[in-house]
């Protein structure tokens, strides 16, 4: 199926703002839809946000609507998640997910 990788995690302020990206196999690019989940400590994991094969159709979690985009740049073939206004409870390992193919996840650190 091919790795998954992400990479833009780290640690911001409450109010701040990180992009996460992921980059997977060329062929899945226009052909899939990808989503991205997180997992905060002691919780199970959440589905954030998904954007079709088209890169229009978008869904999100009530809990991110307003402060996070989901996008993909074929072309680059990378899948974004941009994070804007986070909040402590935004903290968790953030996964990328297509075909049921996960990536090893990336940490996210929201401070008070």
């Amino acid at each position: 199926q091919g790795q998954l990788v992400e990479s833009g995690g780290g640690s911001v302020e409450a109010g701040g703002s990180l992009r996460l990206s992921c980059s997977g196999p060329d062929y899945l690019f226009g052909r899939a839809s990808w989503a991205w989940f997180r997992q905060a400590p002691g919780k199970g994991r959440e589905g954030v946000a998904l954007i079709g094969p088209g890169g229009r159709d978008t869904d999100y979690a009530d809990s991110v609507k307003g402060r996070f985009t989901v996008s993909t740049d074929n072309a680059k073939k990378t899948v974004f998640l941009q994070m804007n206004n986070l909040r402590t409870e935004d903290t968790a390992v953030y996964y990328c997910v297509v075909c049921n193919t996960w990536g090893k996840g990336i940490q996210v650190t929201v401070s008070s």
